[in-house]
């Protein structure tokens, strides 16, 4: 089927994203949004994973303009406090990380066999909150991912739907008319819209693709929080390098600088305390009252079928698990990037291969944030409760392959566009302790010796490029807004 004219209702950042991604790819077709400005937006996912600039790339975005025009700070990972005895790192610099044998992460079984620690294995510079002057160079930019100002981040975003000759439409839908089971019309205050396709990006209203007969796959079975408070902190002198993911005794907390603030949040299991309490124990842990300013309910899952007929779901519409790893904004740009592949002169097989590609890509972020949970802590009612879940059948097969070898890349065959691959997973596999050291040495030590020299090479290498001149991430910051 062709669809010459594309209508995406909403104006959050996913609707947004959709939008851009669509015209870049298909520039002749009429795009358009239709936003409410009486609706909010969510407003606290403040970080991105490295998608984003695969989405910038795209869209011919520079970092320069994320930094200037959305307060954005530069994310190099995210550590993860308090869920091991030790703090590890999830953390991926393919100066290094990106050292193979054929399939195989020489670069992980090499500093494993060498008894390096984790966190002692990556870019350091997260330790004193610098940056690489080097990174000054647009043409030597290697940062991938960022955090940012949401509200301004859409403002933005907004310009460059504007720049692309995006129409965007303030009206409220009020009414969705079906016609041979497709969405023929839509029915706004001011307005009514004939399309040939939809991108539903309405959030948990899933405002069109509700009315053709969706199904909720929740994954409360695994993921047991549900309940967020937001809140903002004052400026600092320097700003993190990374998203902090501080584990709480209920769930845990995040602290995201942008310029200007920290946003911050706990996400917690409300069947066991409330937001009342979550406040009280995030007061406690920062010594300073707060001012909530969201107060989020929401339910792990994902639609069984995103694409139904002549609407797609992107976005909250489409599924949503807790913010841990960033992956909300992963998420639209890979469903929108592999959408992009199959619109043109689409059919149900397409439809139905689209789908469950999509459901592939939900199921690695399911398992990948349910792995980071299999911690040796149980020292209240959340951390017991979490212990006694019996992991996807998904997840424990591949872990029962990942108790003898690393992660290859031949485990994740499924789609190109999943979020987590083989070096995320070694990454918090390693930093969790889930990896039996001895087994991963033996499999390393069978290489040839040449091939350990090629290691050693690559890791002085990689040490020896680190630029020693940095800049605090602040400076570095206050550098790109000057320009």
């Amino acid at each position: 089927m062709n669809s010459n004219k594309i209508t995406v209702v909403g104006g959050g950042t996913a609707g947004l994203i959709s939008a851009l991604i669509l015209k870049t790819r298909f520039p002749q077709k009429n795009i358009q949004i239709i936003k409410s400005d009486r609706i909010d937006i969510i407003g606290v996912g403040e970080g991105s994973t490295e998608h984003f600039r695969e989405f910038m790339k795209y869209c011919n975005i520079t970092p320069q303009e994320i930094i200037k025009e959305c307060d954005a700070t530069v994310k190099l990972g995210v550590m993860f406090e308090g869920w091991t005895k030790v703090p590890y790192f999830h953390n991926i610099d393919d100066r290094i990380h990106s050292v193979k044998f054929g399939q195989y992460l020489a670069s992980f079984g090499y500093l494993i066999n060498q008894n390096y620690n984790q966190i002692e294995t990556t870019n350091l510079s997260y330790k004193n909150n610098e940056i690489e002057l080097s990174q000054l160079d647009p043409n030597n930019f290697l940062i991938n991912q960022f955090h940012f100002n949401t509200f301004k981040l859409n403002k933005f975003l907004q310009k460059k739907c504007e720049e692309k000759n995006i129409t965007i439409t303030n009206d409220e839908i009020k009414k969705i008319i079906l016609k041979d089971k497709n969405i023929h019309e839509l029915r706004g205050e001011k307005s009514n819209y004939i399309s040939d396709f939809f991108i539903d990006c309405t959030g948990f209203k899933r405002l069109l693709i509700s009315k053709l007969n969706l199904k909720w796959l929740s994954y409360n079975d695994y993921l047991k929080l549900n309940h967020a408070i937001a809140f903002q902190t004052e400026d600092t002198e320097n700003y993190n390098t990374y998203t902090l993911a501080k584990a709480m005794d209920y769930g845990w907390m995040w602290r995201i600088p942008v310029y200007g603030r920290w946003g911050n949040g706990y996400i917690f299991d409300d069947t066991l305390i409330n937001a009342e309490q979550a406040k009280e124990e995030v007061e406690k842990l920062l010594n300073k009252k707060i001012n909530v300013a969201k107060d989020i309910k929401f339910e792990a899952g994902a639609l069984e079928k995103v694409w139904i007929n002549n609407c797609v779901a992107v976005g909250l519409s489409a599924n949503f698990v807790e913010p841990l790893e960033a992956t909300s904004l992963g998420t639209s740009i890979n469903h929108m990037f592999l959408l992009t592949h199959v619109l043109e002169n689409y059919n149900q097989s397409m439809i139905d291969d689209y789908n469950n590609k999509i459901n592939c890509i939900m199921e690695n972020i399911r398992d990948f944030i349910f792995m980071h949970y299999m911690v040796e802590r149980e020292d209240t009612l959340f951390w017991k409760k979490i212990k006694k879940i019996t992991p996807p059948n998904t997840l424990r097969e591949k872990l029962i392959k990942w108790n003898s070898r690393l992660p290859i890349t031949d485990d994740f065959k499924e789609t190109n566009y999943l979020l987590f691959f083989e070096k995320n997973w070694a990454s918090v596999l390693w930093g969790l302790g889930l990896l039996d050291k001895n087994k991963i040495k033996k499999e390393y030590n069978s290489f040839s010796k040449d091939w350990e020299t090629y290691c050693v090479s690559a890791y002085e290498k990689y040490k020896s490029s680190l630029n020693n001149l940095t800049l605090t991430h602040k400076k570095f910051l206050e550098t790109w807004i000057i320009k």
